[in-house]
């Protein structure tokens, strides 16, 4: 399976809006791609103007939401709480093999998890271990700002702690003219993790300015195994 796996630092980072304008480029680029979420949470509060992750993913993709994410659910609490509120379960197996089916079925697929690495999809199955099954290598999507080394430190070493293969960080939104702490922080976290730091402006959610966004990023060397 050819691809990458898009993990952020915590929640609300930007990983959705950096693995659609990863899947936006691609396209654009005349791969066939497929985008996969394994579990989608907080439905039941969307965010005013901006589709919830897999309809996000699933217009960069061109495939409909439905065929992005098995399982979703209404609050916006942890995927293995979500579950348990809804008198159900998140099946690892299941997941996996939903994962690897999506990934069957193009030249690329994007895997984006929910929340930090570290969080359960159960309490015996975590985003990282759900990564480790696909063996796709890592990108991770951090913010730009204040307590962005550490928590990019502690992911990149969490992530390596397993075995995955971190093909770079991006630092997002990145904006048009950064502070001197924002660039500090880029290379400061390429430096002590020894690894590419790529940024990410802000995008909207139109497939074109994905697309545009995604092709200032060396997307296609993120892929693999």
């Amino acid at each position: 399976m050819r691809g990458c796996f898009v993990t952020g630092t915590d929640t609300g980072v930007g990983k959705t809006v950096l693995a659609a304008a990863m899947l936006a480029a691609l396209r654009a680029d005349g791969v066939r791609v497929a985008a996969f979420k394994p579990v989608v949470t907080g439905l039941d509060e969307p965010e005013p103007g901006r589709p919830a992750d897999h309809e996000l993913l699933g217009a960069a993709a061109g495939l409909a939401p439905e065929a992005i994410a098995p399982r979703t659910f209404g609050p916006a609490v942890s995927p293995h709480l979500a579950a348990e509120l809804a008198g159900t379960t998140v099946d690892p197996a299941a997941t996996i093999a939903a994962a690897r089916a999506a990934g069957a079925s193009a030249d690329a697929v994007i895997v984006e998890g929910v929340g930090g690495l570290l969080v359960p999809l159960t309490l015996r199955f975590t985003v990282r271990d759900l990564a480790v099954a696909l063996g796709l290598p890592v990108v991770i999507a951090a913010r730009p700002g204040l307590g962005t080394i550490s928590h990019t430190l502690l992911t990149v070493e969490a992530a390596r702690a397993a075995g995955l293969d971190v093909r770079a960080v991006v630092l997002t939104p990145w904006p048009d003219e950064p502070s001197a702490m924002e660039r500090s922080n880029r290379a400061t976290i390429a430096a002590m993790a020894h690894v590419e730091v790529a940024t990410l402006a802000r995008a909207g959610t139109g497939v074109d300015e994905l697309a545009a966004a995604g092709a200032a990023l060396p997307v296609a060397g993120w892929l693999g195994p």
